[in-house]
C-alpha cells in the first residue's frame, strides 16, 4: 500500500470523506487522492517520492510557482515578529494601498480571510447599500459555499453531482435568481420581472468553476447597462480572475467597471485571503462607519499580507503574463489542431494562462448546459493517464488548470505530448508497438501517434 493510500485510510477515520475540501477526494476521477508533502517551482512531490509537473497551482494562487523565494522571505521575516495580533498592523495598510494602485477603478478595500467570505460580505454590502433583497447569479458560477449561493453552482458541486446542498433552507435560496450564462434575453426578462427589488448581480467575468467559459462579446456590457439603469450593484467575482491575466483586475481589460469586486487566490500568494473592493461611497456602508456588519479576527493577518505584497510587487515588476499566455496558447493550439485533424470529441479552451480540456465535440461552450454534455468518464481516464505520467491536473472536468511564471516551454510540450498520447489510445495507454510510430507535431517536436 502506498504512503498516500495509508494516509487516506487514516484521514477517513477522523476527517469526513478523508478530505478537508470535497474535490480533493478524487471521486469524479475514480481514484484515491495523492498526498503532497512539498513543492518547488513548477513541481510538487508526494509522500511516495513521486514528482509531478503541477498545473493546478493550489487552484490558482501560485502564479509565481511553489516556494517562490521572495514570497518565502517575506513570510519568514514577518513570522519572526509574530503570527497574528488581531490588532491593526502596518502591512495591511501597505497592502490596501498597493491594491488601490494596481486596481485604479477602486478606492477602498476590506481584507478578509477567504474568497467565500469576500463574496458573502459583498452581497450583504450590496443589499445594505441598495436596501433591496434579490440577487442574480449565473448557472455554473461558483462564488463560495455561503448558503444563498448554493443554487445551480459550479466547482465541487458539479464534480460531486450535487445541484444544491442540504442544510440550506428554501427561504434563503428564494431570494436568489440563477440564470444561464451568456443569455441576454433571460437576463432582460428577470430585470423586467424583479426590477427595483434586485440588489445585485454577481458574475465570474470569465467563468472558471464550470471549466473555462468566456463571456460572449457584449454580454458584460449588457449586464453593466441593465444594472446601471436599474440601480442594482454589479459585482465581479474576481477571486480567480484578479491578477491572473495581467497585474490588476480583469475588469481593467474590459470596458466594464463593476460596482463591487471581490478578490482572493493570487493576492495572498498561497496564503488564505480575500478582499472586497469598491468606491468610497459604497464601502463606507461597512462597519464601523456604516450599518453593514462584517468582522474577522484574522482579517489583514500580517503573515498572509506579507506574502500577498511580495507576490503583487513581483508580478508588477516582472510582468510574466505575455509569456504565460504564449505557453497556454501553445498547449491549447497543439491539442486542438490534433483533435480537429482526427475529428476527436475534445477541445482545449484557454484564456491567458488558464485552460480546461473539455471532452465534448461542442465548441465553443457558452453555458452550463453545454458543459454538462462533456464525457466525464473519458475525462477521468485522461486524468489518471496524466497523473501516472507525472502531470498533476485539476481533478475535475469542471475546473481550471493554470500556467505559472515558472513553467517551461519543454514542460508544456511534454504535457501536450502526454495528452495526445492519451487521445490516440483507446484506454489511455499505448502499447510498445504503437510507441514505435512517431509524428512531428505542428510545433515541431516529436509526439506519439497511433494509426
Amino acid at each position: 500500500m502506498s504512503n498516500s493510500a495509508k494516509l487516506f485510510k487514516r484521514a477517513c477515520r477522523v476527517i469526513p470523506g478523508g478530505v478537508n475540501s470535497p474535490v480533493r477526494a478524487f471521486n469524479s476521477v475514480d481514484a484515491e487522492p495523492v498526498f503532497i508533502e512539498r513543492g518547488n517551482g513548477s513541481k510538487i512531490y508526494d509522500v511516495d517520492a513521486n514528482e509531478y509537473i503541477d498545473f493546478c497551482g493550489s487552484w490558482g494562487p501560485l502564479i509565481l510557482g511553489h516556494a517562490d523565494p521572495d514570497v518565502l522571505n517575506a513570510v519568514t521575516e514577518t513570522a519572526h515578529d509574530g503570527l497574528s495580533f488581531g490588532i491593526c498592523n502596518p502591512l495591511e495598510v501597505e497592502m490596501a494601498e498597493l491594491l488601490a494602485e494596481m486596481v485604479p477603478h477602486v478606492e477602498m478595500f476590506r481584507l478578509v480571510s477567504s474568497g467565500t467570505e469576500a463574496v458573502m460580505t459583498a452581497l450583504r454590502l450590496a443589499r445594505g447599500y441598495t436596501e433591496r433583497k434579490y440577487i442574480i447569479k449565473f448557472d455554473g458560477c461558483y462564488h463560495g459555499h455561503s448558503d444563498c449561493l448554493l443554487v445551480n453552482a459550479g466547482s465541487g458541486l458539479l464534480t460531486q453531482a450535487v445541484s444544491s446542498s442540504k442544510g440550506v433552507t428554501d427561504k434563503v435560496t428564494s431570494e436568489v435568481i440563477s440564470l444561464p450564462y451568456n443569455d441576454c434575453e433571460q437576463l432582460k426578462q428577470a430585470f423586467v420581472k424583479y426590477g427595483d427589488e434586485i440588489a445585485a448581480l454577481i458574475i465570474e467575468p470569465v467563468a472558471g468553476n464550470m471549466g473555462l467559459v468566456k463571456p460572449e462579446p457584449g454580454f458584460l456590457e449588457f449586464i453593466r447597462q441593465l444594472c446601471s439603469n436599474n440601480g442594482s450593484c454589479l459585482i465581479f467575482d474576481e477571486v480567480i480572475t484578479g491578477f491572473r491575466f495581467h497585474p490588476g483586475a480583469y475588469a481593467s481589460l474590459t470596458n466594464v467597471t463593476p460596482d463591487i469586486t471581490t478578490f482572493g487566490k493570487i493576492i495572498g500568494g498561497g496564503m488564505p485571503i480575500g478582499a472586497i473592493a469598491s468606491t468610497r461611497e459604497i464601502m463606507e456602508h461597512l462597519a464601523p462607519l456604516g450599518d453593514v456588519y462584517q468582522a474577522g479576527t484574522l482579517s489583514g493577518n500580517p503573515v498572509t499580507v506579507a506574502a500577498g505584497i511580495a507576490t503583487l510587487k513581483k508580478l508588477k515588476a516582472t510582468n510574466p503574463y505575455p509569456r504565460m499566455t504564449k505557453l497556454a496558447d501553445l498547449f491549447a493550439t497543439t491539442i486542438n489542431n490534433f483533435a480537429a485533424e482526427q475529428k476527436l470529441a475534445v477541445h482545449c479552451a484557454s484564456y491567458g494562462s488558464a485552460f480546461t480540456l473539455f471532452f465534448t465535440d461542442k465548441q465553443p461552450l457558452t453555458n452550463l448546459d453545454d458543459v454538462k454534455q462533456c464525457d466525464t468518464k473519458r475525462f477521468a481516464a485522461y486524468y489518471r493517464h496524466m497523473l501516472s505520467n507525472s502531470f498533476y491536473m485539476s481533478p475535475s472536468q469542471f475546473e481550471l488548470n493554470f500556467i505559472s511564471a515558472v513553467h517551461t516551454e519543454s514542460e508544456i510540450k511534454a504535457a501536450a505530448t502526454c495528452v495526445i498520447e492519451f487521445l490516440y489510445s483507446s484506454n489511455g495507454k499505448l502499447t510498445d508497438k504503437e510507441k514505435k510510430r512517431s509524428y512531428t507535431g505542428c510545433h515541431g517536436w516529436e509526439i506519439l501517434r497511433v494509426k
